[in-house]
């Protein structure tokens, strides 16, 4: 494995390169509270191309920012941010990483030749909609994961016409025709939402992956 380190704002993204292989990158995008395989996966293995795994901002070796303050959005600039860096790809999320794998599906349908969203810690996130506002306060120093983003990203907003929209992008401009695979057995609103759109599949990882194999 070797690592890369991407500048997002002041923070330093941790783009670990797991194996090499020719033609498209499959990128992955690990849970909240998790951070990238230290290898490809064993499920990865017959993939052709390189295989990637991000860290995401207070998660891994990427870095620890102080104050808190995270959205899924951040954490959509981060793989935005490593997309752009590896090219086309297939994205792999679990947990948190699969809600950024719709998202980014649907924001770069020109680079991300499919999405597969599969179970993992995060995958539920918070309300659908607006709630009584609450604060919390940890107090430094603290090392990944960042205690801040636990609580943020547990709690983030996820209404499911927000995630139906970018499926719709996704469908709009991607170049395959089933632009999002679910792999994931538990359903949240939002992903319950996103499974009721046309270009959404569901089916086993590997199969997912079988379908978007170059």
């Amino acid at each position: 494995m070797s690592t890369e380190f991407l500048t997002h704002n002041k923070v330093q993204l941790a783009l670990h390169r797991l194996r090499d292989g020719s033609g498209r990158a499959l990128l992955l995008l690990h849970g909240l509270g998790e951070q990238s395989p230290a290898t490809s996966p064993e499920w990865a293995q017959a993939w052709p191309g390189p295989v990637f795994a991000l860290d995401f901002t207070g998660h891994g070796t990427s870095t620890v920012p102080m104050g808190g303050g995270y959205s899924a959005e951040t954490m959509l600039a981060d793989a935005d941010i490593a997309l752009a860096h590896v090219g086309e790809a297939t994205v792999v999320g679990r947990g948190l990483g699969a809600y950024v794998a719709l998202m980014l599906a649907g924001a770069r349908p020109e680079l991300v030749r499919g999405a597969v969203l599969c179970d993992g810690p995060g995958l539920w996130g918070g309300s659908t909609g607006p709630t009584s506002t609450s604060f919390h306060s940890v107090d430094p120093p603290y090392d990944a994961p960042d205690p801040n983003a636990l609580i943020d990203l547990s709690r983030d907003l996820r209404p499911p016409d927000y995630a139906a929209l970018f499926v719709r992008l996704a469908l709009e401009h991607a170049g395959a025709a089933d632009p999002i695979a679910v792999a994931a057995i538990v359903r949240p609103p939002w992903l319950a939402a996103a499974v009721g759109e046309v270009g959404v599949v569901t089916c086993s990882l590997a199969d997912a992956l079988e379908l978007y194999t170059p």
